[in-house]
């Protein structure tokens, strides 16, 4: 059996984890102002543009991971968040989505049982069942009946975004910003074609957008892709896995408060009861995933 020796969490540390945490968090209320502001294909092509060029030094051919990189950044940056800006688009309580979108972990555990073989127990499968059936009871909300087709998209983003999990996987020990280089290059060619011919005022009135709304995008884009990502490999770097997946659980938190406050949506009784079941589902697969990476290394 090896051990690693980790340095000892401290206040660097916590400061990484508040960083990226805000961060994230409040990357919803970024996406969907870039969204109502501009058009939502326009929206994520200026974002896939933002973060190709502020990661463009890092670009680099890695031999061996091309492949990888291009499926995962045609995915990553291109269908994922076609998806994500549309379902922002069509919806207004920003809250429900933020819920629905933490059925990334349970997407990734699944994809992780039927093409690695990973085995699971009990509590992983009742982490998985909880967390889909909150996902339900904020559908099954009255309150909540127009956002059904975001909701829908947001649950089929969040498979996506389970199946980039998936293959960043095989990219582990490529850098950070090399990665969220080629996702910015990729999403940039995928979208443009598609936004040119769905939104073609829109992307023709790019040049003219005020430096205000800019501003929501490259939030997004900075705030979100280079700072979330940077800080989370960060932590990577000086901590055991089980020690740093369970520091992004406030995140969710944060974006249902955070879009609940600045767009004036209302939580109801269900909306919180389903997320706090959808929270307590994804808290329970994401401890027990890093356990169980982590007894793998050891």
């Amino acid at each position: 059996m090896t051990t690693h020796t980790h340095p000892k969490f401290g206040g660097y540390d916590i400061l990484v984890a508040v960083a990226m945490n805000v961060m994230w968090g409040l990357n919803l209320i970024a996406v969907k102002m870039g969204v109502d502001l501009v058009q939502p294909l326009t929206a994520a092509w200026l974002r896939q543009v933002m973060v190709m060029l502020i990661c463009l030094p890092a670009l680099r051919i890695v031999e061996g991971k091309m492949r990888e990189l291009i499926l995962l950044g045609a995915l990553a940056g291109g269908a994922f968040y076609i998806i994500v800006n549309i379902s922002m688009a069509v919806s207004t309580n920003v809250s429900a989505l933020a819920i629905a979108g933490q059925l990334g972990a349970p997407f990734s555990l699944i994809l992780a049982i039927i093409f690695l073989g990973e085995r699971v127990h009990k509590y992983r499968i009742a982490g998985m069942a909880l967390a889909f059936a909150g996902v339900v009871m904020i559908v099954f909300d009255p309150h909540a009946a127009d956002e059904r087709l975001g909701l829908g998209l947001t649950a089929i983003a969040s498979f996506i975004w389970a199946c980039c999990s998936l293959i960043q996987r095989r990219l582990i020990g490529v850098p950070v910003l090399t990665i969220y280089a080629w996702v910015g290059l990729c999403g940039t060619l995928v979208l443009l074609p598609i936004a040119l011919i769905a939104e073609p005022e829109a992307m023709a009135s790019v040049s003219q957008l005020p430096i205000a709304t800019l501003g929501w995008i490259l939030f997004s884009a900075l705030g979100s892709t280079v700072i979330g990502q940077g800080a989370m490999s960060t932590l990577l770097q000086r901590h055991p896995v089980s020690t740093v997946v369970p520091l992004t659980l406030p995140t969710p938190v944060i974006s249902v408060m955070a879009a609940a406050y600045w767009f004036g949506t209302p939580l109801t009784p269900v909306m919180i009861a389903g997320g706090g079941v959808v929270l307590a589902g994804v808290a329970i697969v994401t401890l027990r995933t890093a356990q169980a990476g982590e007894a793998k290394r050891s």
